[in-house]
């Protein structure tokens, strides 16, 4: 399942648009309310990196209006390309290893980015060194080791079994290169790359039947590594899909941490 770009998920499997719509039901509100408080508006040119859909580059368009520009970018752009009509400008690119395209944004922001970036502490360089002075970036990543079940409220079988996929979910993760607390290092990051005003906050989602609907895509996703890494049967997974259709289920995301500052 490992992709050539260093994605773990690839965006063409069948449940990918489950999980996108997922995540963006359960953080857009999150990150639709930091965008305000960094006062985005008319004519702001922004950077919205490693997108992987179109509601975020959307809100951002009708935010900027026509004396504004998003450009929004990723190594696989084929789920934006819908969204390439002005003020939208989308770009093949990869922020792990090739320069911004371009500098002087107002605003630059990546939700859930870099995990898949090695270089996560250069990619942040390059994306405050892409600001204005005076320009703002706004970084928001999940740290699964600050909360790594998914039914912290562990009382039966049912629940039994989802922590223990949870857990097979995460050293998979982890066996990729993923950082599991690089969440929590956002603050002092922003501030390595020279940004002033560093702010932080946490949303950690809990017994939401979206996060049911994003665990039964990720899982659907991971079915066959999972098994092959002896985490789970088939079996297993099965019953944990019908576990999580009975919604029954209190599920838990991990907790989002969004990190802002702004360049001088």
């Amino acid at each position: 399942m490992m992709r050539t770009d260093g994605h773990l998920l690839d965006n063409r499997q069948t449940d990918a648009a489950a999980r996108s719509d997922a995540l963006a039901a359960l953080f857009n509100p999150t990150t639709f309310r930091h965008l305000e408080g960094l006062g985005v508006g008319p004519g702001w040119r922004c950077w919205e990196v490693g997108v992987d859909g179109t509601s975020v580059v959307s809100w951002l368009a009708k935010k900027v209006g026509p004396t504004g520009k998003v450009i929004a970018t990723a190594t696989d752009v084929s789920w934006i390309a819908s969204a390439a009509r002005p003020p939208v400008e989308v770009r093949v690119h990869d922020v792990g290893a090739e320069e911004p395209p371009g500098d002087g944004f107002d605003l630059v922001h990546a939700r859930l980015t870099l995990v898949d970036v090695p270089d996560r502490e250069r990619a942040l360089r390059s994306m405050a060194g892409a600001l204005r002075p005076g320009g703002r970036l706004l970084v928001e990543d999940a740290d699964p080791a600050l909360q790594h079940l998914a039914c912290p409220d562990e009382h039966g079988p049912e629940q039994q079994l989802a922590n223990r996929l949870r857990k097979g979910l995460l050293r998979l993760l982890i066996s990729h290169g993923h950082d599991l607390s690089h969440g929590r290092r956002l603050p002092r990051q922003l501030r390595a790359a020279g940004l002033r005003r560093v702010g932080a906050d946490a949303y950690f989602p809990l017994a939401s039947p979206t996060c049911a609907a994003l665990e039964a895509a990720t899982i659907r996703q991971f079915r066959d590594e999972l098994v092959t890494a002896g985490f789970g049967t088939g079996q297993d997974i099965d019953r944990h899909l019908e576990n999580l259709a009975s919604g029954s289920m209190d599920l838990a995301i991990a907790p989002m941490i969004s990190a802002w500052g702004r360049r001088g």
